[in-house]
């Protein structure tokens, strides 16, 4: 079996609905360009009140494997 070499990315998510669309968010829209995507870790939880509702933002880091491995 070879070796497999994985990079790491930072990604943001946003969604108004909850944590796990905005994690949802950023894993749609990096997949279409990112393929191999496998994992993430959420690095940080934020968010904002946008005309007096919550804005979630959730910091990602997301590995994929590198083509060829």
């Amino acid at each position: 079996m070879p070796d497999k070499v994985y990079k790491k990315v930072e990604l943001v998510g946003a969604s108004n609905v909850s944590i796990e669309k905005a994690i949802e968010a950023a894993y749609e829209k990096a997949s279409k360009s990112i393929h191999n995507l496998r994992w993430f870790e959420v690095q940080e939880v934020r968010g904002n009140f946008d005309g007096g509702k919550p804005l979630y933002q959730v910091t990602l880091k997301a590995g994929f494997r590198l083509d060829g491995e």
